[in-house]
C-alpha cells in the first residue's frame, strides 16, 4: 500500500509513519521548506515538499497513493495571526480531501482531536456521542479543530471514505517541540512545576495511537463519518505529577493554585511575553480556560470497531522521561 502522509515530521505523525514503515507501507511524507527532518532519521521513505496553505502542493503527492493519512495541524496554544491556523487547519483539510478525491484515493484517515468533545467541569467522562457545538470549543485551536471536522463529516455524507480518530494527549519518545502535554513533563524535570491547578488529562501511549492509525487504512476497519476517541487513563493534573514523581525521586508539588490566580499569571505572561516580546508565552489564557475542565474521555467506541488497546501509560511516561533526558531537555537521572 502506498501511502501519503502528512505531518510526519511532528510527534504522532513520526510514530505513525514508523508504524506504517514497519508494517510493509510504502510512504511519501509531506514535509515543508522549513520542516526539521530529525523525526524522520533512518526512515526508508520518499518526502515531497508542500504545505497546506498552498493545496496545490499537495496534489504530486497525493497522486499514484492508495490511502492519505492526514495527521498534520497547526497546533498551538497562543497564535499571532488566528487566520493563519484556520487557513491550514480548516481550509487544507478541506482543499486536501478534493485532491484525494480526485486522485481516486481509496480511504483517508483524518486525524482530529479529543479537543473537539464537550467537556465537564466535574470531570464527567464523555463520549463521541456527548453533545458538542462550536460554543464548548475554547480558544482558535479547538474551533479550527472542530470546524474541519465538520467537513470532513460532510466529505463522508457525500460519500469519500475518510474516517475521524481523536487522540486525547499522547505521551512517549521523541516529543521534539515539545507539545503542551511533553512541555508538563519537562517543567517537572527541570524542578519549574512548583504548583498545579485542579484540572485533568487522559493520557495515551503515543505507540498505541500510531498502532491505530495505521490500522484503519485497512478494508472494514471504522466506518466512514465516524469519530473514534483514542486514550489511555484519565488523570487529575496532580496524579500524573505524582507518576512522574514516583519515576523520578523527584518532588510532587503540594501547593494548588486556584484558577483565577492562574488566570492573572496567564493574561501577564501572554501580554508580556507575547505581544511585546513577540515570543510564546509560558501559560496562555486560553490554556487557563481549557484547565476549568477535566478533559475525561471513554475509548470505548475504538476498543469495538477499531480494535483500539487501552493500556497503562506508565511505560510511555518513564520513556518519554527518559527520552527527554538523554536529548537534553533536562538534567541526567
Amino acid at each position: 500500500m502506498k501511502v501519503f502522509l502528512t505531518g510526519a515530521t511532528g510527534f504522532v505523525g513520526s510514530h505513525v509513519a514508523r508504524e506504517l514503515a514497519a508494517q510493509g507501507a510504502e510512504l511519501r511524507l509531506l514535509v515543508r521548506k522549513t520542516s526539521s527532518l530529525a523525526n524522520l532519521e533512518g526512515l526508508n521513505a520518499e518526502t515531497v515538499t508542500g504545505d497546506l496553505l498552498d493545496p496545490e502542493s499537495l496534489r504530486a503527492g497525493i497522486r499514484g497513493c492508495d490511502a492519505v493519512m492526514h495527521v498534520a495541524a497547526d497546533y498551538r496554544l497562543w497564535v499571532r495571526d488566528p487566520q493563519t491556523m484556520y487557513k491550514a487547519n480548516v481550509d487544507g483539510t478541506r482543499e486536501l480531501l478534493r485532491i484525494a478525491r480526485e486522485e481516486g484515493v481509496r480511504r483517508t484517515v483524518y486525524t482530529s482531536s479529543v479537543a473537539t468533545m464537550a467537556f465537564k467541569a466535574d470531570g464527567t467522562i464523555v463520549d463521541e456521542t456527548t453533545p458538542v457545538s462550536i460554543a464548548d470549543m475554547v480558544g482558535h485551536y479547538k474551533r479550527s479543530k472542530f470546524l474541519a471536522e465538520q467537513v470532513v463529516i460532510e466529505a463522508a455524507r457525500a460519500g469519500q471514505p475518510v474516517i475521524l480518530l481523536n487522540p486525547t494527549t499522547p505521551i512517549g519518545p521523541g516529543d521534539l517541540k515539545p507539545t503542551p502535554t511533553g512541555r508538563i513533563v519537562v517543567d517537572f524535570l527541570n524542578k519549574k512545576f512548583p504548583a498545579y491547578v485542579d484540572t485533568g488529562l487522559n493520557l495515551v501511549d503515543v505507540r498505541e495511537v500510531a498502532r491505530t492509525h495505521a490500522a484503519a487504512l485497512n478494508d472494514g476497519v471504522g466506518r466512514p463519518g465516524e469519530r473514534y476517541i483514542l486514550g489511555g487513563e484519565n488523570l487529575t493534573l496532580k496524579q500524573i505529577l505524582d507518576k512522574m514523581s514516583a519515576i523520578t525521586g523527584l518532588p510532587s508539588p503540594t501547593a494548588k493554585v486556584p484558577h483565577a490566580v492562574a488566570m492573572a499569571f496567564a493574561f501577564f505572561d501572554e501580554n508580556f511575553t507575547g505581544r511585546l516580546r513577540g515570543k510564546e508565552p509560558r501559560a496562555t489564557v486560553e490554556a487557563v480556560r481549557m484547565g476549568k475542565k477535566k478533559m475525561f474521555a471513554s475509548s470505548a467506541k475504538a476498543q469495538r470497531e477499531l480494535g483500539f488497546r487501552i493500556v497503562p501509560v506508565y511505560s510511555a511516561l518513564r520513556i518519554a522521561i527518559d527520552w527527554f533526558r538523554a536529548h537534553g531537555y533536562a538534567p541526567a537521572s
